[in-house]
């Protein structure tokens, strides 16, 4: 071995290799946290303009006006913007939560979780796509606005999906996350607590509201 070439080596490192352990423990949650909250937002602004729509509970033609008037422009914005990008966030907010665990990450509830969170963002986009196929029609492809008996079909499927199916998978991530922090001290007591609580609300609960 020729001198010098051991340094060289050595000098040689994977991209992120640097990144101390402290440092990664203090960038992670910071990173869980932006994205939590950036779902959050997103995910409340969608609902906020998504939900108790006067358009749903109106006539062939009020439909016609409303759709004449630009109204739907809310339904736009918030089927195919901020629900996809609170999907999104989901994901990296999933990647986070998984890099922080590491190699303590138990394989059975490690799949519980990468899986539930992969139904949930899933039935997000599905969702989307249902809500948003309202205005994408009238807007896109020159379709006369939809009847109130579709649009009263649409709203039935979607909000099944959001309500009922999606709230099982969230329910079902946000247990197993909460058991793989209680299990490796991963985070608080407190929040393991509140993650269980949300988890069971989401479960048995969330179907009823209105």
């Amino acid at each position: 071995m020729q001198p010098g070439s051991r340094s060289a080596m050595s000098e040689t490192r994977p991209l992120g290799s640097d990144l101390s352990p402290t440092r990664r423990a203090v960038e992670a949650p910071r990173a869980a946290a932006i994205a939590g909250l950036a779902f959050a937002a997103l995910f409340v602004g969608a609902m906020l303009l998504l939900t108790d729509l006067p358009v749903f509970d109106s006539g062939d033609d009020e439909i016609a006006e409303w759709f004449a008037s630009g109204a739907d422009l809310a339904v736009m914005i918030g089927a195919l913007y901020l629900l996809p990008f609170a999907g999104i966030a989901f994901l990296w907010f999933i990647a986070v939560v998984r890099d922080q665990i590491g190699e303590r990450e138990d394989r059975f509830f490690g799949t519980v979780v990468f899986g539930s969170g992969l139904l949930f963002v899933a039935l997000l986009f599905a969702v989307a796509g249902i809500l948003g196929s309202i205005v994408v029609g009238v807007r896109f492809l020159q379709q006369p606005p939809p009847s109130a008996e579709t649009l009263d079909t649409t709203r039935a499927i979607g909000y099944t999906l959001l309500l009922t199916i999606s709230s099982r998978a969230a329910a079902l991530f946000m247990l197993a996350t909460a058991t793989i922090g209680l299990r490796f001290g991963v985070f608080p007591r407190w929040f393991v607590l509140v993650g269980y609580l949300i988890g069971i609300v989401l479960l048995l609960v969330v179907t009823f509201w209105e």
